[in-house]
């Protein structure tokens, strides 16, 4: 007779203490150990051996779910295949899935490039990726997403009024899906081709400061003990040749030449090449007598076994972590919670130096490549990587020339472009 509820709530182990093996029926008993606890456990014969398959632990498995997956195990064997083997199939299968999964490659990557980031940054990642992808994408196999499921998934987000979060997380998509790819858990990258796919974020302006505030502002950057001379260097440089954090960071000493006093930025560390689907140019900087200087102090201090101006003070092989200038402008009252001064970025420098030079009269053309804006039309830019080289190193010299004038004044006036 099968078993009742009743009966499997009151089984006991045998007097002698051995285990009890009552039966249900069609192969289903329960198995009570000498210390109480309770089995499923379904025998069946296969190639002509009596074998037995555990269907888990009462109560936690009820008499009806044991009764259930006794019915699927004797459909199993009905089909010609081994219980047990199939379920050791079906457990490494699930091993596979999570190992091919898309969350599973999401945070190998994140592993991978957390190393160069930020502990604030990496964080920031990882959240947004456990927030907005991992629950609907997280447990699919990456080889077997679609464009539109991680369209699906950005969509949301963007829907929600966050379009810049939403073209970060695509972006982070495409880098894991070509992670993925690398690896040999893909063929193709779905992210790749859903950039116009998206609405564009609402443009905003960085931070920056006006003349009439560079007095203050350098004061607090060239005095105290707020800074590494590293760190205060770095933002020098940045203000003098108006280069963005990320290609400052990554200068190497090979792309300095002191004797031409020219500084080349190499295409792959430039911004530009993630915009434009072809090769880009080296971006070349000339270099002011401040900034020559600047870079003459930090070879004093180089580390012989990094390429890097700016090493990375814990990883031996890489480079300063982009987001310490952004702290260290919050130590003097430039950002974060203390904003005493009011709020700046790095990437502002690069408004105030353009907007003071156009102001004076500097021609916006050379202006505009030294900022290293973007050149969409690809013919012009295969010949113009050098174009105003000459203007724009007299450009930069009287920039360096001016600041040091508003820092040694305490005053600032509005720049005066001398000669033609």
């Amino acid at each position: 007779m099968p078993l009742t509820k009743l009966e499997v709530d009151k089984a006991k182990p045998k007097d002698d203490g051995k285990i009890a093996k009552i039966a249900d029926g069609l192969g289903l008993s329960l198995w009570v150990m000498p210390n109480g606890a309770k089995y499923w456990r379904f025998k069946y014969r296969w190639a002509e051996k009596e074998k037995s398959l555990a269907l888990g632990v009462y109560p936690e498995v009820s008499l009806k779910a044991a009764r259930t997956k006794r019915d699927e195990a004797r459909r199993i064997l009905s089909s010609g295949t081994d219980p047990s083997l199939q379920r050791q199939n079906d457990k490494l299968a699930r091993k596979m899935a999570e190992k091919n999964s898309f969350e599973a490659v999401a945070r190998e990557w994140h592993r991978i490039k957390s190393a160069e980031w930020a502990t604030r940054h990496a964080e920031s990642v990882l959240l947004s990726l456990e927030r907005y992808l991992f629950p609907s994408l997280g447990n699919r196999p990456v080889n077997a997403i679609e464009p539109q499921d991680v369209l699906e998934a950005l969509r949301k987000v963007e829907m929600s009024g966050k379009r810049d979060t939403a073209k970060r997380l695509r972006e982070r998509c495409n880098a894991i899906f070509r992670l993925a790819i690398a690896s040999g858990l893909a063929k193709y990258n779905p992210a790749a081709d859903l950039m116009d796919a998206l609405q564009p974020p609402v443009s905003t302006k960085h931070p920056a400061l006006r003349f009439d505030e560079l007095p203050t502002f350098l004061n607090a950057l060239y005095s105290g003990d707020n800074f590494t001379l590293q760190t205060r260097l770095l933002l020098q440089i940045i203000m003098l040749c108006f280069t963005r954090v990320g290609e400052t960071v990554r200068a190497e000493w090979d792309h300095l030449d002191f004797e031409a006093e020219l500084w080349t930025i190499p295409a792959e560390n430039r911004k530009l090449v993630h915009k434009l689907k072809a090769s880009a140019n080296p971006h070349l900087v000339p270099l002011s007598k401040q900034v020559l200087a600047a870079f003459r102090a930090l070879e004093q201090h180089r580390n012989p076994n990094s390429p890097y101006v700016f090493p990375s003070f814990s990883n031996p092989h890489g480079y300063m972590s982009t987001a310490t200038p952004g702290k260290a402008l919050e130590r003097i009252g430039y950002g974060g919670k203390n904003k005493t001064n009011g709020h700046l970025v790095t990437h502002g420098f690069r408004a105030t130096a353009s907007t003071i030079l156009n102001e004076a009269g500097f021609n916006p053309d050379a202006i505009e490549r030294q900022l290293s804006h973007s050149e969409q039309n690809l013919v012009r830019a295969a010949y113009n990587r050098a174009e105003y080289l000459n203007e724009r190193k007299s450009m930069l010299q009287a920039w360096a020339d001016y600041l040091d004038e508003v820092h040694q004044r305490g005053e600032a006036k509005p720049l005066t472009l001398i000669g033609p």
